[in-house]
């Protein structure tokens, strides 16, 4: 007996389901919340902790075959395309809007928004949504995003064959 991944419940034949980008051996209640993955049988019983190789190079297979994983062989990651806001947006905002020699009034006026909206941006209390901070950005021509830097690149291996995992490195105090 085999313990979904989900639930905790007891099941004899779990299946291979994708939940929000992770596979799970979950029971038959639980599967309904994914996508069931397509994998080749190896072993008769599998658990998450497995260290079999064909194990590993049956998953990874099919998670790059699955149509999410594409050829780079790296998962895609929504908060990889996403641009973070630069923390001085608040300056660039009331720098752009005095260079132009206009009031928060005329601003908001301008860009359809409302003047408390305006006078929170330029203080720093809350963060423009999406739809305002592109429409500060056409409107004066400038960027709130920071400059995007290759800081997730010391993150990445780059060759899945270097061999170190995690567990190489640390030292258990037994």
């Amino acid at each position: 007996m085999v313990q979904c991944e989900m639930c905790g419940a007891e099941t004899q034949s779990p299946n291979t389901v994708k939940i929000e980008g992770a596979e799970l051996q979950v029971c038959a209640d639980c599967a309904e919340f994914g996508t069931e993955v397509k994998t080749q049988e190896t072993t008769t019983t599998s658990t998450k902790y497995s260290t079999n190789k064909s194990g590993t190079s049956s998953s990874t297979g099919s998670s790059t075959t699955g149509g999410s994983g594409g050829s780079s062989g790296r998962r895609r990651d929504l908060y990889d395309e996403m641009e973070e806001l630069a923390e001085d947006y608040d300056d660039r905002i009331r720098n752009a809007r005095e260079s132009r020699d206009l009031m928060q009034e005329e601003l908001a006026d301008q860009i359809n928004e409302k003047v408390s909206l305006i006078r929170k941006l330029e203080h720093g209390d809350i963060l423009p949504s999406d739809e305002v901070q592109s429409k500060l950005e056409g409107h004066f021509d400038i960027s709130l995003t920071a400059a995007t830097e290759s800081g997730d690149e010391e993150w990445d291996s780059g060759d899945s064959d270097s061999g170190l995992t995690l567990g190489d490195m640390v030292e258990r105090k037994d």
